[in-house]
This record gives structure tokens, sequence and C-alpha cells, in this order.
């Protein structure tokens, strides 16, 4: 006869769900937790006094109340003691951020990322910024994790990144380098950027309340996050996601993976540069080069925006008929170009898609924009807390 949990799980899960709940919606009244959880008054009274007892949350009156009678006591999280470090690896920028329980970005630093540098040459400067963060933190305050989001394919077991063909990493380990680097005893998960900003847009941008999810991520390459049934979908070993690699064109443009005619070789950086006459730029400027070129007027920079746009929405396209979501982002230079072709995104779209899965399908960009994947590297980081706080605080 199998048992079923003890007191002491039932009430970890509880003081998990109340912590999951303020950390994602921010300051909450005693009442709107009682309702949301289905617990009663008394149950929610004990479990917020645990948590501000750990340090997670505080109490207090409302600010402002339009009621009368003795108003719900709302329950905060404690933003400034609790953190977690964030960072993300991208093609031309290293940045880090402290992001405090709650979501909110308490500190943040940017450098600029040579192409050529290595897990090992990253990793110094990573924790430099950190140490340089550190300075301001208050007296007290408690990091309880750290996330990193990389462009590449990540093993979930050990976080070690085993191919980004965009930074030219192979069975890089920047989890352990950056513990080597930063001396802390806390635990480093790392997962993919394309991945970690649909988590974060899933649990507080714009896909909040949608349980069926694809991000789209580009740069010089092109990566989705995919949330089903209202979890991440990362495959076996963690690989999942790589659309970009996904072949449209049989005997096509090479790609940096190896193969031939990706779909990123069509909407990737390189693709748009060489489609637009300009394969000796590279970079985040000289694609947003091509936009501004096409906005002024510049017909093969136009042409070049259409194109990838008509192969933009192919991708997605299919995308829709195998996963069926509710709303695909885009995110990276993906935002940049749908924002430029969306009548091609839509065309394309709907000539392809199934008329099923079209049915509730939206387009959108990123309510986080550019934060989204250090948010999302800090929601890995706080995962641990919120699945057990007072065991991890």
């Amino acid at each position: 006869m199998r048992v079923g949990p003890s007191q002491d799980e039932i009430r970890r899960q509880n003081l998990g769900a109340l912590l999951r709940y303020v950390h994602v919606h921010g300051a909450t009244t005693r009442a709107e937790l009682t309702t949301t959880l289905g617990l009663n008054r008394s149950t929610i009274g004990a479990l917020t006094a645990d948590l501000a007892g750990a340090g997670l949350v505080s109490e207090g009156a409302p600010k402002e109340t339009g009621r009368a009678g003795r108003p719900s006591l709302v329950v905060r999280p404690e933003s400034e003691r609790v953190y977690a470090y964030a960072y993300s690896v991208e093609v031309d920028r290293l940045r880090a951020a402290r992001v405090g329980l709650g979501g909110a970005v308490l500190d943040r630093r940017e450098l600029d990322r040579p192409r050529n540098l290595v897990a090992g040459e990253a990793a110094p400067l990573l924790a430099g910024a950190v140490k340089e963060m550190h300075q301001s933190v208050p007296a007290g305050a408690v990091c309880v994790g750290a996330g990193v989001a990389v462009c590449g394919m990540v093993r979930r077991d050990d976080g070690l990144v085993r191919l980004s063909p965009t930074t030219g990493w192979v069975d890089e380990p920047i989890g352990a380098a950056l513990a080597a680097e930063l001396g802390i005893d806390v635990p480093i998960t790392v997962g993919n950027v394309a991945d970690v900003a649909a988590f974060a847009e899933h649990a507080r941008g714009v896909a909040a309340g949608c349980d069926n999810v694809i991000y789209l991520y580009g740069d010089v390459g092109v990566g989705a996050g995919i949330i089903a049934g209202g979890r991440r979908l990362t495959g076996h070993g963690g690989y999942s996601g790589e659309v970009g690699h996904m072949v449209v064109v049989r005997g096509g443009e090479p790609c940096e993976c190896g193969s031939r005619g990706c779909w990123e070789t069509e909407i990737g950086e390189h693709g748009l540069l060489r489609a637009a006459g300009r394969s000796d730029a590279r970079g985040p400027d000289a694609v947003l080069a091509v936009f501004e070129a096409a906005d002024r007027g510049d017909a093969r920079a136009q042409t070049a925006v259409r194109q990838a746009g008509d192969w933009l929405g192919f991708g997605v396209a299919n995308l829709v008929n195998i996963f069926n979501p509710e709303m695909v982002i885009f995110g990276g230079t993906m935002r940049d170009l749908y924002l430029a072709a969306a009548a091609q995104v839509r065309s394309r779209l709907n000539s392809m898609g199934l008329p099923a899965c079209l049915e509730h399908v939206r387009l959108r960009t990123p309510k986080l924009g550019d934060d989204a994947a250090l948010i999302g590297a800090a929601e890995l980081a706080f995962e641990r807390l919120l699945a057990d706080p007072l065991d991890a605080a």
C-alpha cells in the first residue's frame, strides 16, 4: 500500500508554493494567498511566519486600502536580502547581474566579449564583475545560487557546454570554471539562453498564464526555448530546442554546425548580411544597420529583410504545426526581424500552418526584453530555494 505524504512533506510543499507565488507575483495579501493556494487563514499565517523567520519574506500593512475594517497583511519577498547571481554569455558580450528574490534586478555589469574567448577566459571576467557588485551587497544578505545562460547546447547533468558554434565553444565547463573563480559555496546552474529566456517570459513576462510557448532567440544562430504543458521541454540530455539546425534547403548554404541548408543560414546573422550584400560585416550592429537601411528605402536591404521574414515564417509554421503553442515569442535579433517583416512572417504562417493550430496562436515580442536571459538564469538559481525554502535558505 502506498503511504501518503507526511505532515512535514505537506508543510514543505505548502511553503514552496507560497514562496513561489510571492516570488512571481510580488507583494500579495494574506487573503489572496488563502484564496489562491486553497489553504485556510491559520495555515497561511503559520507558513508566512516560518518564511519570515527564515528571512525570505516580510509582512506588513498595505500602503493603501479603500475598504473599511482591518486590512489583510501583505507578504513581500525580501529582495534585498535574498538574491542570486545571473550571467549571460552571448556572442559579443558578457553580462552579470544580482537579482533579488521576486525577480528585481538589483545591480548589473556588461563587458565586451571577443568571439574567440573560451570559458576559462570568460570566467575570470564574469567573476570580476560579481566581486565588483558584491561590494554594495547589504550586510546579512544571502546568495542562494547562481545561474548562467549560454548560447549553445548545454548538458543538463553538469552544465557542460557541449557545442556552441556561434561562440566556438566545444566541451567548455563554464559552470566549473566560474565556481573555481568565485570561490563561493553555492550551486551554479547552466542553461541554454533561449531556454532560460522562455522560462523567464513564462514565469513573469508576456507568456505568463500560457502553458504552451515557443521562444525563438536569434544572434548569429537561432535556438528555441519550449514550454509544453507548463513545463520546460529540455530533452533527454538537455539539448532540445536547436531549431536553427532544421534543414530547410537541401544542399543549401554551409552552417557552422557542419551541415548545409540549416534554417539559421537563412534567418541568422550570416544569412541576412549575405542577402543584403554585406557578407564582410558581422555583429549585432551590422544586422541592425540592414534593418535601418531597409527603413530608409535601400532596395537590396528591403529584399533581404523580406526574404528572411519569409523564411522566418516558414520555420515558425513548422514549429506551430508540431507543438501547437499558444504563443510564439521573438527574442534577440529575431525580434528585430519579426518587427521588420511581420507581414511576410504572418503570410507564410497562414499559408503553411494547419488551421486548427492557427486558431489561438499569438505572435509576440518579449516583455522582459534583453533582461529575459538574465532573469531566466536567476530563475534557474532560485529553483532549489523555491522547492524547499527552509532547507535551502
